[in-house]
């Protein structure tokens, strides 16, 4: 009788949930390695909204117009407003560039010669642009200094670097100062036989309103067609910056390598 009823109630239940659309089903066990009951699977391929995998950026994103490209960082603006010694090199920059040696840094404000004066010749900046007093700083590896002006040594060759800074007062006219300062430079791009002589010019454009041409250094011996070899790595060489309305020039004296002239021109006119 009792096995009679129990057949009965069942037949009911199935009976009802054929009209009513639904089944009491029983508990599913807590065991076993399925999905958990109060976790909804993700979809396959997929990571939780606004994560990234470390090292990688989202799919197709580009920089915008404040960043640095490759970087997510902004972008430098270009430089207004007096110019200070914060704006000029430090050691470390050449440090990082491989100097190895005791570096002295040796500064003063005023006018003096500026550039290569075999190319641009035996002038001071404020002669050649008429421009308010600049910024000079020199890095040395000696202590003697010449008497007149302490940013250069007495022997080039301990001289590692020179650079010559100022505000223009507007990007206009840094812009024109950078141009007339580069022009001084390009005739010892073509020098005759067995003479030093200045590679091509090569530009480094940071950002709006921030860049810089350089000239790669070819001693003599590398000389023998009256322009710098192509398949020949430079010694230093001299850049001119432009930093909205700073502006500047830089002679490298220590025998750097493109690859490490670019980094340090690049560093110099970030800062600029």
């Amino acid at each position: 009788m009792r096995v009679r009823t129990i057949v009965v109630i069942l037949a009911a239940a199935i009976g009802l949930g054929v009209l009513t659309g639904r089944f009491v089903l029983p508990a599913r066990s807590s065991g076993g390695s399925g999905t958990p009951q109060d976790a909804a699977p993700s979809a396959p391929g997929r990571e939780s909204p606004g994560r990234e995998s470390p090292g990688q950026e989202s799919p197709g994103r580009e920089p915008t117009a404040h960043e640095s490209p490759g970087t997510g960082s902004p972008a430098p603006q270009p430089a207004t407003g007096p110019m200070t010694e914060e704006h000029l090199l430090e050691v470390t920059t050449f440090e990082e560039a491989g100097i190895t040696g005791h570096i002295r840094v040796r500064d003063r404000v005023g006018d003096g010669r500026y550039a290569n004066a075999a190319c641009a010749g035996e002038k001071t900046l404020g002669e050649t642009l008429g421009g308010p007093e600049a910024h000079f700083r020199g890095f040395l590896q000696t202590a003697y200094a010449d008497a007149t002006d302490p940013t250069l040594a007495v022997d080039i060759e301990d001289q590692v670097a020179r650079e010559v800074a100022a505000d223009a007062g507007s990007a206009t006219l840094a812009e024109n100062f950078a141009e007339r300062l580069l022009l001084e430079e390009v005739p010892c791009q073509n020098e005759p036989a067995t003479h030093w002589v200045y590679g091509p010019t090569q530009t480094i454009d940071v950002a709006p309103g921030i860049t810089a041409s350089w000239m790669g250094l070819y001693d003599g011996d590398l000389n023998t067609t009256g322009t710098a070899p192509q398949d020949q790595e430079p010694c230093g060489g001299i850049a001119i910056l432009r930093n909205g309305s700073h502006y500047g020039v830089l002679e490298v004296n220590a025998c750097l390598d493109t690859a490490t002239m670019t980094r340090v021109v690049r560093t110099a006119v970030t800062r600029l």
